[in-house]
């Protein structure tokens, strides 16, 4: 099975078969075929269809790894990543049938090195876990995406979150992994020196490759210390102009803010009906600052001070932890409760990202598209750093909402690349977005394609995602 036919979707039965009866003699339960095992390992959050592994690998050390690599190495199989099934552009479907590895058993801390600020883990840690495990070092990993992804995922598909104004996305705090590449090797990309000159930054590579050039087998993590004092806030603005003024504002001064979301009025009706919430259902910004007991204080006001300036109302805040986790819980069911808007439908969540200074335009015309289609869609926006997601609602039974759904998302990446945006910040391409990739990055595509072919030559990780 040569690359191009893996991106052509043809099957190798027979390299399949070999695979399935290697892997269950050398694994016994830890291999499982059955349908319902294999169900889970294609489940995805999207409407894109599930296509299922012939069977999954409960991997718990990276020579299990590497033999499983070795063996759909020398039959040509597919073998997919699995970490906890939160990726939102299909990343984890078997396009071509192959094996799933489920990392769920590899989620150790492997090393923390407090002095250092760093720490090393296995792929199938999920950040929640890691952050109790750092609890009593005074450390924590700050990379938030909303789901409790694993960390393996985190890195494979460049997250970034909550936190990213203040913290950076995935690939500003992965120091370095180690990689099962295609001859069943496994490879260390870096040491744990904060910068290096030395040769090509193989790191980045395998962070945001979606699993297409390897399998992570640990992955060596940027840690921060826990703020002394977190304050947390809401204040509602007039407009999305209104709100994102303020964000460009509060940059522009330098004030270190840790979050900056932005919710439009509809996504607030939604949190407010389903958290108990009785806030105004207009745009809103959610923050949070990090800091010392004399900082924080004085970074709420500053912002108050430029809220009230841009027609926003009074900013409500608060340092009590427990008024924050309400707050913030809120935000992070922001999925949920859009969901409950319309219970019977389906979701297709879709982000974009653009220079901040564009922010408000690209929000704005988002919310005229939705409402000349009559769709429903609330929009949650990381807005410290220009990116936005849509969960649109509609009925995947329906051929023509299915259409309109497809038609809305291709506009909304237009409008991003219109823009000089992107058409992901944080989702990543999978299978849902390779034809904008194109659009966006035109022959780079050709570049990556051939980097693809060098270490992959028979197409074995992940085919069928990022790119044809």
């Amino acid at each position: 099975m040569a690359l191009k036919d893996a991106r052509a979707g043809i099957r190798n039965e027979a390299g399949i078969s070999a695979v399935l009866g290697i892997l269950k003699q050398s694994f016994g339960e830890r291999f499982q075929t059955g349908r319902s095992f294999r169900e889970q390992h294609a489940h995805t959050t999207t409407y894109i269809p599930s296509q299922l592994p012939d069977g999954v690998l409960f991997a718990e050390n990276a020579d299990d790894v590497k033999m499983a690599v070795r063996a759909c190495a020398a039959h040509r199989v597919p073998v997919i990543g699995f970490g906890t099934g939160s990726s939102l552009e299909g990343q984890v479907n078997a396009v071509n049938g192959g094996i799933s590895i489920d990392f769920s058993r590899m989620n150790r801390v492997l090393e923390v090195n407090p002095e250092d600020l760093d720490c090393t883990v296995e792929p199938g840690i999920t950040r929640e876990a890691l952050n109790i495990h750092l609890r009593d070092t005074g450390l924590f990993f700050p990379i938030d995406p909303g789901a409790n992804a694993s960390i393996g995922g985190m890195a494979s598909t460049r997250a970034s979150g909550t936190n990213a104004v203040r913290y950076g996305t995935m690939k500003d705090n992965v120091l370095a992994v180690t990689a099962v590449t295609a001859n069943g090797e496994e490879i260390r990309t870096a040491r744990r020196a904060r910068k290096s000159s030395a040769g090509y930054d193989l790191t980045r590579l395998f962070v945001g490759a979606e699993g297409t050039l390897g399998i992570l087998t640990s992955v060596t993590l940027r840690l921060q210390a826990i703020p002394q004092k977190i304050a947390g806030g809401v204040c509602a603005f007039p407009s999305i102009k209104a709100a994102c003024d303020a964000v460009i504002m509060t940059i522009q001064m330098g004030i270190p803010v840790a979050r900056i979301e932005l919710l439009d009025a509809v996504q607030m009706r939604a949190c407010n009906a389903y958290s108990g919430l009785s806030y105004a259902e207009s745009p809103t910004l959610f923050l949070e600052f990090h800091g010392t007991d004399e900082t924080v204080p004085l970074q709420s006001a500053a912002f108050a001070e430029i809220a009230a300036e841009c027609g926003g109302g009074e900013f409500l805040w608060t340092v009590n932890a427990e008024e924050r986790t309400k707050l913030w819980k809120a935000r992070h069911d922001a999925y949920w409760s859009a969901r409950a808007l319309a219970p019977g439908l389906a979701a297709l969540s879709t982000d974009v990202c653009v220079p901040i200074s564009r922010l408000a335009d690209c929000v704005s015309e988002t919310q005229a598209d939705i409402e000349e289609h009559g769709l429903l869609g609330p929009i949650v926006g990381h807005a410290g750093d220009g990116n936005f997601h849509v969960l649109l609602l509609f009925d995947d039974k329906s051929a023509g909402d299915i259409a309109r759904a497809e038609g809305f998302v291709e506009r909304l990446n237009r409008r991003a690349l219109d823009m000089d945006g992107t058409c992901t910040g944080e989702h990543g391409i999978g299978q849902g977005k390779m034809a904008f990739l194109e659009q966006e990055l035109g022959g780079s595509v050709d570049l990556m394609r051939q980097v693809k072919q060098a270490l992959d030559p028979d197409g074995i990780f992940n085919p069928g995602k990022i790119f044809h």
